[in-house]
């Protein structure tokens, strides 16, 4: 047993987070721990948001992101903006810099109580996102399910937002189409060597869309803000949309902006759920005085 941390649940547009306070410790949150973690119905998530001390000058913090299976994230936008809301209520500041192992973090929580994460620079060649073959232009990459005359989703953008994604694009109901049977085969699909996470999007005009995804190392998810950021990019870059796009998820609607900059900004609510201490060495945690053994 380890010394526990006060962490908090959370949702990002129903993306579940919980926010661990990893703060003046040298140890980190373990693979074995987050996934004994995800298997209480409780304090079920999709991703681990561990907030550590700042390693870089002129950042405030490091985020180490975990998958509920206990993999390493580089990315999470909705837990991003979770960690925010944390820490402006406890800190009364707005504005904050992250560093991840994928790059720089700048976010800022408006007077509404949304959340700006500017999710930095897309990646789009084949060895960044990356693929385990060389396609020249990743706005449409051969992949398919389903026969090869009539597949169920096939021709995928694929591009990197610090993780990798494929967007799927249908003309139909994103609900029609079986992602929990389909996102286990694409996800571990042999030309993502990283995995990927797989997302169906419908496009209704030139300022929407609407996507499900099932994310990698968490499985079907409420919302994934980096796939909100790469379907909403994917399709200004396929000339579907424009770059600023509303995009509704199962848990909810965020806004992405690609700007001319080449940032792109995801803008959404994060939601306090409840708070607890976490053993990040086992994944026990307890609420309300009541100690759980996971």
């Amino acid at each position: 047993m380890g010394e526990p941390v006060p962490f908090a649940k959370m949702n990002g547009a129903g993306n579940e987070i919980i926010v661990a306070d990893m703060r003046g410790r040298a140890d980190r949150v373990q693979a074995s721990a987050a996934r004994a973690l995800a298997a209480e119905a409780e304090v079920r998530f999709d991703q681990i948001m561990a907030i550590h001390d700042h390693r870089t000058d002129g950042t405030d913090f490091f985020i180490d992101i975990l998958n509920a299976d206990g993999s390493g994230a580089q990315a999470c936008g909705n837990g991003t903006r979770c960690v925010v809301q944390a820490l402006a209520a406890e800190t009364g500041r707005t504005d904050f810099t992250f560093e991840t192992i994928a790059g720089l973090l700048n976010a800022h929580e408006h007077p509404d109580g949304t959340i700006s994460v500017d999710m930095g620079r897309p990646r789009f060649g084949w060895e960044e996102i990356p693929l385990a073959e060389e396609f020249r232009d990743t706005r449409m990459i051969e992949l398919q399910i389903g026969p090869i005359d009539a597949p169920v989703l096939h021709s995928p953008s694929a591009m990197s937002m610090g993780n990798p994604h494929a967007i799927f694009w249908v003309d139909g109901d994103v609900w029609s189409y079986n992602l929990e049977r389909f996102g286990p085969l694409l996800e571990n699909h042999p030309i993502f060597p990283e995995r990927a996470n797989i997302t169906i999007a419908q496009v209704t005009s030139r300022e929407a869309m609407t996507i499900r995804t099932w994310e990698r190392g968490a499985g079907l998810t409420r919302a994934c803000g980096s796939a909100a950021c790469a379907a909403a990019v994917s399709g200004a870059r396929t000339n579907r949309t424009g770059r600023r796009v509303a995009v509704t998820a199962p848990g909810g609607q965020l806004e992405v902006e690609w700007r001319a900059d080449d940032h792109v900004v995801l803008t959404g609510p994060a939601q306090w759920e409840f708070s607890g201490m976490l053993d990040p060495a086992t994944g026990a945690w307890s609420r309300d005085d009541e100690k759980v053994e996971a």
